[in-house]
């Protein structure tokens, strides 16, 4: 796939996960892989389950890289290698540069293809992305090394998808390695998860998430705190907010919010059209998701007493004690939070009209201000 080609593995314009030199933060995931792999027991698959965001594509091609170049532990006898310390391995190994120039062909990434019909990006992951496997293990099987498989993400497979890797589970090729990435395990299939040993990657404190953002080939845009707090220690999560202009865009609902019980219409409206021109669509994604994380805080505050101790937004806390003072308050935000994203679901699905759906958006949370 060229650079220029849509990734559905990869943040728009950041490094692909197979290109990031380091993982921060997830230390006692990459430990527990270890133990497992230096007692002889590796599993044929595993279950890289968190929070999106924070590192399990990475941790996926880290492991990836490892298993192809590190000898099994039991191989050699009384020669056996020491057992490995960690996953690094040098960028100079010929496994390593095989992986960065797309060339090595024991390493299998399945991902959202393009419809070959609409020569769009489909939306799940189909059945015959899956299938393709296959082809991979006959194929790659003559030389008797190891193959590893990365699914990103599990989640998007359909239920046809997902039946055909059960059946993978079920037989697993020899020395094959499935990897599977998934921000929500709980929606796949019980019978794939039993299949699969788990590894659970936890969110970023703030001293890790600035570690990991300058460590990043994307230049940061906005305070990395504010990054940080609206990204719930999420390296991904703040990479998107700081390439789409996300601090630009939840200061402005702030601000907005700030006119409340009387809310400026012509401010939302000018909002609101933003969100509507043509190629927004990510934009307007973006806008449904920072309302959502506002109407949570707003939620927070109430029952608290308090709001956050980081602002996301100039004049934010401020802002959230007023509207939400109480805790009935609190809860009145959280209903109207559940019909909201509800309502947006469901017009993103079925393509109402993008401007009149934050209009409708904007009111409802007008209307839910204390008066």
């Amino acid at each position: 796939m060229s650079d220029d080609a849509p990734q559905p593995d990869r943040v728009d314009g950041a490094q692909h996960p197979r290109d990031t030199p380091q993982l921060i933060g997830q230390s006692a995931a990459e430990a527990a892989f270890l133990d497992v792999f230096n007692a002889g027991k590796l599993h044929h698959a595993w279950l890289l389950c968190g929070p999106r965001g924070v590192g399990k594509a990475t941790l996926a091609w880290r492991l990836a890289r490892f298993l192809l170049a590190t000898p099994d532990p039991e191989d050699g006898g009384m020669f056996a290698a020491v057992p490995a310390q960690s996953l690094d391995i040098p960028e100079d190994h010929p496994v390593a540069r095989r992986i960065a120039s797309g060339g090595e062909g024991a390493v299998k990434s399945v991902t959202r293809s393009i419809n070959p019909d609409t020569k769009k990006m489909r939306k799940q992951i189909v059945v015959d992305d899956v299938r393709a496997l296959n082809g991979f293990f006959q194929m790659s099987a003559a030389d008797g090394g190891r193959r590893v498989v990365i699914i990103d993400d599990a989640d998007e497979m359909n239920p046809n998808a997902a039946n055909a890797l059960l059946k993978m589970l079920e037989e697993p090729p020899e020395r094959a390695v499935l990897l599977l990435i998934s921000h929500q395990p709980s929606g796949l299939l019980p019978t794939i998860r039993s299949r699969c040993r788990t590894l659970r990657l936890g969110s970023l404190s703030p001293d890790e998430m600035a570690q990991a953002l300058n460590a990043s080939d994307v230049e940061i845009s906005g305070d990395a705190a504010a990054l940080a707090e609206l990204s719930g220690g999420s390296v991904g999560g703040a990479l998107r907010l700081s390439l789409m202009g996300g601090l630009q865009i939840y200061a402005e609902l702030i601000g907005l919010m700030a006119s409340l019980p009387q809310m400026d219409r012509t401010r939302a409206l000018k909002l609101a059209e933003a969100a509507a021109q043509r190629g927004a669509e990510e934009k307007l994604t973006l806008l449904f998701t920072l309302v959502e994380l506002l109407l949570a805080r707003l939620a927070r505050t109430g029952a608290t007493g308090s709001p956050p101790a980081i602002e996301a937004a100039q004049g934010e806390a401020a802002l959230l004690a007023r509207l939400s003072p109480t805790p009935h308050q609190g809860r009145i935000w959280a209903d109207v939070a559940a019909e909201i994203s509800a309502r947006a679901r469901h017009g993103l699905a079925v393509n109402l009209d993008p401007a009149a759906l934050v209009l409708d958006t904007l009111l409802k949370m007008a209307q839910a201000a204390p008066r």
